[in-house]
């Protein structure tokens, strides 16, 4: 059975850092781009990451570019998302996705 798993999430202060994970099981990650999604509250789902064949290619969204950072290992079948400088408009259920799969998320909420 194809799968992802996402794991990191939980309650941070404004300023602090998260690292999300993403475990694929029943089908090669090398195979496939892999992004990274959120869905805040009464809200649709956004794009907030990509990352292409090899790492060659890293793309984000505008409100978190140079906060947060997507990586891969394809050796272990992992993307990764570390985020950093946290901000209140970042709380959201995080997914990675290959486009057609996608994992059942973990929550990140940014508050004090």
């Amino acid at each position: 059975e194809e799968q992802l798993v996402e794991s990191g999430g939980g309650l941070v202060q404004p300023g602090g850092s998260l690292r999300l994970s993403c475990e694929a099981s029943g089908f090669t990650i090398s195979d496939y781009e892999m992004i990274w999604v959120r869905q805040a509250p009464g809200k649709g789902l956004e794009r907030v990451a990509r990352i292409g064949y090899r790492g060659v290619i890293r793309e984000y969204v505008d409100p978190v570019k140079g906060r947060f950072f997507i990586s891969r290992d394809d050796a272990k079948n992992m993307v990764y998302l570390q985020m950093n400088s946290l901000k209140p408009e970042d709380t959201a259920m995080y997914y990675c996705t290959t486009g057609s799969l996608r994992g059942q998320g973990t929550q990140v909420t940014v508050s004090s």
